[in-house]
């Protein structure tokens, strides 16, 4: 699950990111409106995590355009505002949910994935495929009743691929949901990830694989005796 974060205090921003990617999320942080809008010019988000004081303008101007790109994408606001005035003006132009600072981590992941469950978005918190179960909210990943010990990307692996099973991803569509900006990449990093996460699934017993479909991406489907 790919997140951007707005915020312009960079110890904040630092701290929020490193709880978030504990928590399996893939966080890309900008700390003013122009960056923003750029970043969600080219990347789809599944939700943004929106500061109002940005240096360059009020972050209320970025309700708008991020509504006419992704109408569905759920917005938190987290600021120091805390006047009821505040709250409603953010509401009112399209924040789906609003955290005054100073808050609690948990408080504001947990709520992230209040927003991801919502109907529309269908971003489970349980995710099943044969005997292979995910749950988000623990962040532990098993095969019938073996934890599995995965690293984060491994787990963001998992996630992606099983929220899509039987659907072919390509290298660049793994890349582009679990590298963040600024994660230096070398060229075969997606082929190593993938080999790591199915040695394990294999290892543990697991009824669905990642299958390699040559020169077009990657598909997890039921596994192949």
């Amino acid at each position: 699950m790919r997140v951007l974060l707005v915020e312009d205090n960079a110890k904040l921003a630092s701290l929020t990111s490193e709880a978030m990617r504990s928590h399996g999320f893939t966080v890309d942080w900008v700390s003013s409106a122009s960056d923003a809008e750029e970043a969600m010019s080219t990347i789809s988000y599944e939700a943004v995590i929106l500061d109002l004081g940005l240096p360059d303008r009020d972050g209320l101007s970025l309700l708008e355009p991020v509504r006419r790109r992704a109408p569905s994408t759920p917005i938190l606001i987290v600021t120091a505002r805390d006047a009821a005035s505040s709250i409603i003006d953010a509401l009112d132009s399209g924040a789906d949910d609003y955290l005054v600072k100073p808050f609690v981590m948990g408080v504001l992941i947990s709520r992230v994935r209040a927003l991801m469950r919502r109907p529309a978005l269908r971003h489970d918190t349980i995710l099943s495929e044969r005997n292979v179960h995910l749950d988000l909210s623990q962040h532990v990943a098993k095969v019938g009743e073996t934890e599995l010990q995965l690293s984060r990307r491994e787990f963001a692996a998992l996630e992606l691929f099983l929220r899509r099973f039987n659907r072919v991803l390509s290298k660049g569509e793994v890349e582009e949901s679990i590298y963040g900006f600024g994660e230096e990449l070398s060229s075969n990093a997606v082929e190593v990830l993938i080999h790591r996460l199915r040695k394990k699934l294999q290892a543990a017993g697991a009824a669905i694989d990642i299958h390699n479909m040559r020169g077009v991406g990657y598909m997890l489907t039921e596994g192949r005796s």
